[in-house]
């Protein structure tokens, strides 16, 4: 079976733009469903796809967190480029770690934080993560059962040597949240792990900004933009967007 691969995006709106950003191990389809929702409410959105993310696992576990920050530098450096003076980013997950970090660095109106991690996961953790991506990708891929635990195995001896830069990104994150003095909207699913839960907290009150929201979603894990509650999410974020000053 030919696995399609997702591709970056950009819906075309007005004037104010959004960069969207995705999840760890994810794709643009995390936030496809939000990139055309705010679409329709006159925005322009774009969302860049991290190398190594929706190809094969052999590809991911070659690529880095130094290379998806440039990928997430480089939608915004295209939306800039495109004459977009006033953006916002949002994000979901590494998405929303990348999101603060440049609402830390960059000029950007706002910023929406959806499920982000503010403590390292485990490198057991994240490694599970990511043979988990392998399983499901081999499984897409419509191979058998006994190829793919073959493939598995063999894939399981090859370790995935970025992780631990992956760490230190989500702790130097957290340890820039003070400097973000934008208005900025968080999102927590409450089914999500502990972890997200504690950080959605602390993001709430390490951010300088007065400008602050933080709403909870009592029916939505960790990819709350592709979970039960989405529908009120994407109306949430336009909400909140339209609160924002445009310029």
């Amino acid at each position: 079976m030919k696995v399609v691969t997702p591709k970056p995006f950009t819906y075309e709106g007005g004037d104010r733009a959004v960069l969207l950003l995705h999840g760890f191990t994810g794709s643009t389809v995390d936030v496809r469903k939000l990139g055309r929702f705010l679409q329709k409410r006159g925005y322009t959105c774009h969302a860049p796809l991290y190398k190594g993310h929706g190809v094969g696992p052999d590809q991911l576990i070659q690529s880095s967190p130094e290379q998806w920050w440039e990928d997430v530098k480089n939608g915004y450096a295209l939306l800039k480029n495109s004459g977009y003076e006033q953006i916002a980013v949002a994000g979901v997950s590494l998405g929303a770690v990348f999101s603060l970090k440049l609402a830390a660095e960059h000029r950007v109106n706002g910023v929406v934080s959806m499920c982000a991690p503010m403590q390292a996961k485990s490198i057991e953790d994240l490694t599970k993560r990511v043979h988990d991506y392998a399983l499901s990708y081999k499984k897409i891929e419509g191979k058998d059962a006994a190829q793919i635990e073959a493939e598995i195995a063999k894939f399981k001896l090859q370790p995935m040597l970025s992780l631990n830069e992956l760490q230190k990104l989500i702790v130097n994150v957290s340890q820039q949240l003070k400097s973000i003095t934008i208005p900025t909207f968080v999102l927590q699913g409450l089914l999500d792990e502990e972890l997200y839960i504690n950080s959605a907290k602390l993001i709430y009150d390490d951010i300088s900004t007065m400008e602050k929201q933080l709403k909870w979603y009592e029916k939505s894990g960790h990819i709350i933009t592709l979970g039960k509650e989405r529908e009120q999410i994407v109306e949430d974020v336009s909400q909140f967007l339209e609160t924002l000053d445009w310029g």
